[in-house]
């Protein structure tokens, strides 16, 4: 999971120390991509399996891996 993680992310050309922000209850959260890979990294092999086929899903489909993973890391909030 983890060499497919990063060769998607280099694919998409996002960096893992680019950062995005989301705004839960009034307060600002900053993440960097690199921090979600890991918490995806650091879940069973059930849900990695299942997040990489909802990648698998979103790529095949021109979507957005950023949403996605911006998605998941509401999670982590």
């Amino acid at each position: 999971m983890k060499k497919y993680l990063y060769t998607l992310l280099e694919e998409k050309e996002i960096e893992l120390d680019d950062t995005f922000d989301i705004t839960a209850k009034g307060n600002l959260h900053i993440f960097e991509y690199g921090a979600i890979i890991e918490a995806i990294l650091s879940t069973t092999e059930e849900e990695q399996q299942a997040i990489r086929k909802m990648l698998v899903q979103i790529d095949f489909a021109n979507g957005s891996i950023k949403k996605y993973l911006q998605h998941l890391a509401q999670a982590l909030i």
